[in-house]
Parts: structure tokens; C-alpha cells; sequence
């Protein structure tokens, strides 16, 4: 989510000048929405020297099943709390329904922020 920053008005409707320019820790992007498809990746760098893979598409997930983790083709996105409409547009976030070779599990990992689908078998 990106930081509107602080209000330009005051409480009583006067308006605030700036004290300071924008600063890059206060730089928000704008969220990946995972798709179902041909694997795409991104690599972005982040504070502290770092970086991040991004999935802009996937079509693997590793589900686990119980004591064994397996790897399993993604089908489609049955449910996601995060926002109805992606089931339609098959957006895959945490917490999402997906069904997969496998049978239908749910999505544990943040596939925009670790680049991976980590899933767990629904009964």
C-alpha cells in the first residue's frame, strides 16, 4: 500500500506547508498481482542491499499433504478473500483457494513478495 503522506490541511481547514520533500524509505510500489500462466519472474531491489523475486505468473504450486510436500500444477483460483473480482481475473494472493493436480488447497505463501506458491490440501 502505497503512504499518502501527512494531510495538507489543517484541522481547521487552513493549509499546512511542507517542512520536507518525500523521502525514498516512504516510496510505496504498487502491489504484484500473481497470475495464473506461464511463469514470469521479477527481481527488485529493497532495502539494505537486498532483493526480491517476484511471481508475476505461476502455474506450480508445493502442496503439502500432511507428512510429504509434492509439487502440483495450479488449475485455477477457486476463492480469495483478499478481493472477489480476482477469482475472475485468477490472481493468486495468501489466503487464496486454488485448485490444483492435487485436489483444492490453500495459498500460505506470498507469492508476490517470495516468488513461490507454498499451499496446504484442504479436506
Amino acid at each position: 500500500m502505497q503512504d499518502q503522506g501527512r494531510s495538507t490541511r489543517k484541522r481547521t481547514g487552513g493549509r499546512l506547508k511542507n517542512v520536507r520533500k518525500r523521502r525514498k524509505n516512504e516510496l510505496g510500489r504498487l502491489p504484484t498481482e500473481t497470475q495464473v500462466g506461464e511463469p514470469r519472474f521479477r527481481t527488485v531491489d529493497v532495502r539494505g542491499n537486498d532483493t526480491k523475486t517476484r511471481a508475476l505468473a505461476t502455474d506450480v504450486a508445493s502442496v503439502n499433504k500432511g507428512e510429504e510436500t509434492v509439487s502440483a500444477d495450479i488449475e485455477d483460483v477457486v476463492e480469495n478473500e483478499a478481493n472477489p473480482n480476482y477469482v475472475r481475473r485468477n490472481i493468486i494472493t495468501k489466503g487464496a483457494v486454488i485448485e490444483t493436480s492435487e485436489g483444492t488447497a490453500r495459498v500460505t505463501s506470498r507469492p508476490g513478495q517470495t516468488g513461490q506458491v507454498n499451499a496446504v490440501l484442504l479436506d
